[in-house]
C-alpha cells in the first residue's frame, strides 16, 4: 500500500564530530586520512552513519568512543548540512558535533588505528567536502560560549596555572589577551579555586594550581572576558 513515507526520497543521515583538544599552548582538532572512498587519502573530521536502533545524538556519542575510548563526553550539535552534492558517493545529510576532550585522556591506540591526529588550528590540511564551515562553526560556537561562560576546562588538567588557564582562552580566541585584565576576572569567580599546591615546573618560586568547581559555578553569576 502507498503510504506518505514510501513516496518520499530516502536519504542518508550522518553525523561528524569536531573534536578539540588543548596541547602546549595551543587549540587541537583530531583529523583523520580516510582509507576508503570517496576521497581516499584526504583529510577528514571522524563521522559514521546512524543507525536504524539509535537517535542523532547517541550515533554522535558512539562516534567520539570508537575513535578515543570517551564515553558519556558533552557534546554539542553545532549544524546540520544538506547540500544535494556535498557528499559524492550519495545524498547525505549530515549533523555536525562539537566535542572537548582532554588530549591526555583519550585511547592513542584507537586514535592510530583510524589513522587519526591531532592537528594545530592554525595548520589545518585541506578538509573534505563541507568539513572546514563545520570546523569553523564549531570554533565560532566555543568562542561565543566561551565569552560567558568557563568552557575549556575539559582541555585542561585537573589542576592548572592561571598562565595555563589564560593560554587556553588565547588559543581559543586566537588571540592575546591582557594579563592584567584577565587575573582581575578570574579572582571575582569563586568557581576557580586556589589550591595550598604549587607547579615548579617553569621556575624555583613556582606558580600556584588552581580546580574549577563545578557545584560552585552552578550557582555563581555569569562572566564575560
Amino acid at each position: 500500500m502507498t503510504t506518505y513515507y514510501n513516496v518520499n526520497p530516502q536519504f542518508y543521515v550522518s553525523v561528524d564530530c569536531i573534536i578539540f583538544g588543548f596541547d602546549k599552548g595551543s587549540l587541537k582538532l583530531l583529523l583523520l586520512k580516510r582509507n576508503f572512498e570517496p576521497a581516499k587519502g584526504q583529510w577528514s573530521l571522524m563521522g559514521g552513519f546512524v543507525q536504524k536502533n539509535e537517535s542523532v545524538d547517541e550515533a554522535a556519542q558512539r562516534v567520539l568512543k570508537e575513535l578515543t575510548g570517551l564515553e558519556n563526553v558533552y557534546m554539542e550539535q553545532v549544524g546540520t548540512y544538506g547540500e544535494i552534492h556535498r557528499d559524492p558517493g550519495e545524498r547525505v545529510i549530515s549533523v555536525a558535533y562539537s566535542a572537548l576532550i582532554n588530549i591526555n585522556e583519550y585511547d592513542k591506540e584507537l586514535v592510530a588505528r583510524y589513522n587519526a591526529s591531532w592537528t594545530d588550528m592554525n595548520a589545518i590540511p585541506p578538509l573534505i567536502f563541507d568539513h572546514h564551515d563545520m570546523v569553523e562553526r564549531a570554533l565560532a560556537w566555543i568562542r561565543k560560549k566561551a565569552s560567558s561562560e568557563p568552557v575549556g576546562f575539559e582541555l585542561l588538567p585537573e589542576l592548572f596555572t592561571l598562565t595555563q588557564l589564560q593560554s587556553l582562552y588565547e588559543a581559543i580566541y586566537g588571540k592575546s589577551i591582557d594579563k592584567r585584565n584577565f587575573r582581575k576576572q578570574i579572582a571575582m569567580m569563586d568557581y576557580i579555586e586556589k589550591t595550598d599546591l604549587i607547579d615548579k615546573t617553569g621556575s624555583k618560586r613556582g606558580a600556584a594550581l588552581y580546580r574549577f568547581n563545578e557545584k560552585t559555578y552552578r550557582l555563581a553569576p555569569k562572566f564575560k572576558l
